[in-house]
């Protein structure tokens, strides 16, 4: 695994995060159609919040499980609390320095039909 460094547009907020990148995710609920994020799942463990923990704004909604967090400086989203399974966190892969998602499967995910 290599480690990758992330961050909002502003860096207020800054992570980091271990993956292989075995595959990307979009989603078609109301949120991620809105936010056009290409994502990656990554454990708990692999996820590093370097900075901005007083930066970010949480947004929840329908079920109030998954936790959205965006920079209340610059409004981007760089990642969420997933909803069914919560040990792991969606990162947006658009704020992730120096990635290439060339040759890495893209998978879509149907969310808009969850209950």
């Amino acid at each position: 695994m290599r480690t990758y460094a992330g961050s909002c547009h502003c860096g207020a907020v800054a992570f980091e995060i271990d993956s292989d990148f075995t595959e990307l995710t979009t989603c078609d609920c109301s949120i991620c159609r809105r936010k056009n994020a290409l994502m990656v799942k990554v454990h708990e463990r692999d996820f590093r919040l370097l900075r901005g923990e007083d930066a970010l704004v949480e947004y929840r909604f329908h079920t109030h499980t998954a936790r959205h967090f965006f920079c209340g400086t610059c409004g981007i989203y760089p990642f969420h609390r997933k909803r069914v399974t919560p040990d792991f966190v969606g990162i947006n892969v658009f704020c992730l320095a120096d990635f290439d998602r060339a040759g890495i499967p893209v998978r879509a995910t149907v969310g808009k039909g969850m209950a």
